[in-house]
């Protein structure tokens, strides 16, 4: 009884004063995309990023891989012959196959100034998560593999995330598992 008042109050409510009542466009898949202070955040990430990685992002590639088995977190230089850059990254990429491994997702928590999704379940089911560091040619990845359907979705809303804020435009479907 009490939800269906509620429910009739809220309609009253959004019926007498529409532009009380905020509702996001249909067209919306960016959290973000109508918001003015976007730029600001999106600096925000990246100045933070820069900080928490340890390398600059505007010197480096982002790509988060959803696969159907879990995804992957790969970082590259941007030019072959910057050592300083590809080391950075293989010493963050490992350090963060260690943390994740752990449960622990300080880093991007510091990086996005909020908890990415997935994260909390990530760290709750951490013993059915296997996050493999490998090296690539200029820089590295970190493999994640799960076969548990609730620590692949997590996974998935991670990496989601991720492709969102770091604004790399990844496909945000599983594509087929890697061997």
């Amino acid at each position: 009884m009490k939800v269906r008042a509620l429910t009739v109050a809220l309609s009253i409510i959004a019926a007498a004063a529409p532009g009380l009542v905020a509702q996001e466009p249909a067209h919306n898949h960016d959290g973000m995309a109508d918001c003015p202070l976007k730029a600001d955040h999106a600096a925000g990430v990246d100045d933070r990023g820069d900080k928490g990685m340890g390398f600059s992002h505007t010197e480096t590639t982002h790509h988060f891989r959803i696969r159907t088995d879990g995804g992957a977190i790969e970082v590259t230089a941007n030019d072959a012959n910057d050592q300083a850059s590809r080391d950075q990254i293989r010493a963050h990429l490992a350090h963060i196959a260690m943390l994740f491994g752990l449960g622990n997702f300080d880093i991007p928590m510091f990086v996005h100034d909020q908890k990415p999704p997935g994260a909390d379940v990530m760290g709750r089911m951490k013993s059915s998560i296997v996050y493999q560091y490998e090296e690539m040619e200029t820089g590295g990845r970190v493999q994640i593999r799960t076969t548990d359907p609730q620590a692949l979705s997590a996974v998935h809303d991670f990496l989601r995330f991720q492709i969102k804020e770091h604004r790399t435009g990844d496909p945000m479907e599983a594509l087929q598992s890697r061997n």
